[in-house]
């Protein structure tokens, strides 16, 4: 019998100092049984840092031609793509070319070795790359509830989130 996703209810007040941009989300997050809460909560902040009206989540894991999170235009083609983790440069080079922006989040312990086996190759292709701090994603995992809200306010390169359970901040670097 196959495992069946965890579902996550989130309703997120968003504050982007970056972008001037206010929102509240009402999210509902189906964590894969194979995906880890830590990549959970990237493929979450992700979302936030990028947040516009079109913005929305794809199958993920459960299929390996799409991203984690993206935007298509109204005649259909992919403004945004996100994927979240160390994904080959292959998977990217394939997202430049249909997709207008290509963004990578790495959020984990083997970040740093990925990027150092893996940067000359992303150096040639025009998909923007940053990194969570490994720890930071830890400190937000701790806090995580089934049904919660969060206020996640986002300046510079990081992201201040409070929670009834706690508060920490996550900050990600370009790579």
């Amino acid at each position: 019998m196959a495992l069946k996703p965890t579902i996550y209810k989130f309703k997120i007040a968003l504050t982007d100092l970056n972008r001037n941009y206010y929102d509240t989300l009402n999210l509902t997050i189906a964590q894969h049984p194979s995906e880890t809460l830590e990549r959970m909560m990237a493929r979450i902040l992700a979302f936030c840092i990028n947040a516009q009206q079109s913005l929305s989540f794809t199958k993920g894991l459960s299929s390996a031609e799409e991203p984690d999170l993206w935007v298509h235009t109204l005649d259909g083609r992919i403004a945004l793509w996100i994927d979240v983790g160390e994904p080959a440069a292959d998977r990217i080079k394939k997202a430049t070319r249909l997709a207008q922006t290509v963004k990578v989040y790495s959020f984990n312990s083997k970040s740093d070795v990925w990027w150092i086996q893996e940067r000359e190759k992303f150096s040639q292709l025009t998909a923007l790359i940053f990194q969570f701090q490994w720890k930071d994603i830890q400190a937000l995992t701790k806090m995580v509830q089934r049904t919660m809200d969060i206020s996640v306010t986002i300046t510079e390169n990081s992201a201040y989130v409070a929670t009834e359970s706690g508060e920490c901040e996550v900050s990600w670097a370009p790579l």
